[in-house]
């Protein structure tokens, strides 16, 4: 890595790590059509089949393969936004909540629009916009009053204090024999709702993919003179940055987010071509603009103010044990839940 550092700089080869972590997810996201949305609205029709086991699957590979890795010390988080810093228990909640009724509306989450826009999906492309300049106007444009204040309504420390494991009083030989066995029934669920080896491969592959951000940052960060961070997959912020450094600078900045994002797009987009996937979809009388701008708007706000998104709080906060992010993608499914039993209503 210190050879790496020297021929590329820290910069580049964390953009680089973006972009590497970016293909494996896009590709193994898409073929298996990992989404948060698709898992909830199956179980709000009563039912628990394969798009619940694929989430099931990626969730507790990404927990088990990240918690083997601090108890063997190839990697600490203990610096990590997710845990080191203030955390709020009522942004997670409350935006939590906002990010599952807005996913439903657009009909997928921050990373599952990003995937499909690799397609060709201008709907989802569209609302992907919304949602990043909305997430933008959260953190420091005109709605950042508003996630202030509904964030420091109910806060904790950063430290042991937002850490499940600690909370729990949990050792960490404990917590990675349930997360094995978490997996291990994931994977035998899946089988039995007859979900193809195939899905079932790349479905560990997006799991494997947010354990692999975490574990090349933090060697980089292990080894660069610089200030690195420790990170891995996340899309709102990230394509926050992306989409202000296009607009803002000559130059694209050089980290994690820039190569993450562009990474993901290929990645899908190369799977779709395999497939013949990929060709443009537009709005129709079927699939009404409002729905899906107010849906991008919703997860946009709530993903600033629950600390990330179905991804990025859901899954890779998630895999850190990080309580505001398992409180997060609870509040996502709860938001998710009721949002599409209403939908399903009589008028």
């Amino acid at each position: 890595m210190e050879h790496l550092i020297d021929r590329f700089a820290e910069d580049n080869l964390l953009m680089m790590i973006g972009a590497i972590v970016g293909l494996i997810f896009g590709a193994s996201a898409y073929h298996s059509r990992f989404c948060l949305r698709a898992a909830t609205a199956e179980v709000a029709s009563g039912q628990a089949g394969p798009k619940l086991a694929i989430w099931l699957i990626v969730f507790f590979t990404a927990l088990f393969l990240t918690q083997l890795s601090i108890l063997f010390e190839w990697l600490d988080l203990s610096e990590s936004r997710q845990l080191a810093s203030v955390g709020s228990l009522s942004g997670a909640i409350i935006g939590g909540l906002m990010f599952g009724v807005g996913m439903i509306l657009a009909r997928g989450c921050a990373s599952r629009l990003l995937i499909l826009s690799a397609s060709g999906n201008l709907r989802a492309m569209v609302t992907g916009l919304i949602l990043t300049l909305t997430a933008q106007a959260a953190l420091r444009g005109a709605l950042s009053p508003a996630r202030e204040k509904l964030s420091t309504l109910w806060i904790i420390e950063g430290g042991h204090g937002r850490e499940l494991s600690f909370i729990l009083s949990l050792p960490r030989e404990a917590v990675v024999l349930l997360a094995a066995l978490s997996l291990l029934a994931a994977l035998i669920f899946a089988k039995g709702r007859h979900l193809n080896v195939s899905k079932m491969f790349s479905s560990l592959m997006v799991g494997f993919a947010v354990w692999l951000g975490w574990w090349l940052t933090y060697v980089l960060a292990q080894n660069s003179f610089e200030v690195v961070s420790v990170q891995s997959v996340t899309f709102t912020g990230s394509s926050t940055d992306t989409l202000m450094a296009l607009i803002n600078t000559p130059s694209l900045i050089r980290d994690f987010g820039t190569g993450l994002v562009p990474g993901v797009f290929i990645g899908a987009l190369i799977i779709a071509l395999l497939k013949n996937e990929a060709r443009i979809q537009r709005f129709g009388s079927d699939t009404p603009m409002e729905r899906y701008l107010l849906g991008g708007i919703l997860m946009g706000f709530g993903a600033m103010l629950a600390g990330g998104c179905a991804v990025g709080s859901g899954v890779t906060g998630g895999s850190a044990l990080s309580l505001t992010a398992w409180l997060a993608v609870f509040a996502m499914w709860i938001g998710a839940l009721l949002t599409q039993v209403l939908q399903r209503q009589p008028t």
